[in-house]
């Protein structure tokens, strides 16, 4: 299998890895909205309507169309720089809301102090990254700027993660209480971060192709050459 097509094929997983969120979404938005899949409980978020539709459409378009942003082909040109920017924004807001949401929000029965605190830091921590990230590309370091996007990212996709977590958790301990619902939701936060830092360190480049000023060397690394030249005829338009 090529480059291409294996990054194509993580992409597309990672698509159908956010169809459960999708879906979840979907059906809470027709709650609040009053349509037939109003149940009961729903009427808490009628109580802030901004911040929760802010939150499930951010996280939404962040997790479904950041999928696309590593398949290499897609990360040269404008449509990168287009899309990061739209992507980049929608992540703040989707971490922002979030957090204000665990801090503001009425709980439900089920959610602890637990389960906040594991909200309030992988919310703190993808806001964090994804500020790292932009921060890195103005001042045109491609490599860190990968790096902190691809944790963010992995972060604000946990929703996908979580649904194989809860329904492992069933499946073999029964339905989850308080304190093993917020195990299982941390579970998948904690799995994306490792496999988001297990990528990153993979990618760390050899010493020959990185030059004496510590910057990357286009020649030996053409996709992040590509990228560094990118920003650069960004900055000059």
């Amino acid at each position: 299998m090529t480059k291409q097509a294996r990054a194509w094929t993580v992409s597309g997983g990672l698509v159908l890895l956010g169809l459960v969120p999708l879906l979840g979404g979907a059906a809470r938005l027709s709650a609040m909205a009053g349509g037939p899949d109003l149940t009961e409980g729903s009427e808490r978020f009628l109580t802030a309507p901004v911040p929760v539709v802010a939150h499930i459409v951010a996280a939404l378009a962040y997790t479904l169309a950041g999928a696309f942003q590593f398949v290499p082909r897609l990360r040269r040109g404008r449509w990168h720089r287009v899309a990061g920017r739209f992507l980049a924004g929608c992540g703040l807001v989707a971490a922002a809301s979030g957090l204000w949401l665990t801090l503001f929000l009425e709980r439900p029965p089920d959610d602890g102090d637990l389960l906040a605190a594991f909200r309030l830091v992988s919310g703190s921590a993808m806001l964090a990254f994804l500020v790292l990230g932009v921060a890195a590309i103005r001042r045109r370091d491609v490599r860190a700027h990968r790096a902190w996007m691809i944790r963010g990212y992995a972060l604000g996709a946990g929703a996908g993660t979580q649904a194989l977590t809860l329904g492992l958790w069933a499946a073999f301990a029964g339905p989850p209480g308080e304190t093993g619902r917020a195990l299982a939701l941390g579970a998948g936060w904690a799995i994306n971060a490792a496999v988001a830092e297990w990528v990153v360190r993979s990618r760390a480049h050899p010493v020959g192709l990185v030059r004496p000023d510590g910057d990357l060397d286009p020649v030996a690394d053409a996709e992040l050459g590509h990228q560094a030249r990118d920003v650069t005829l960004d900055r000059a338009e």
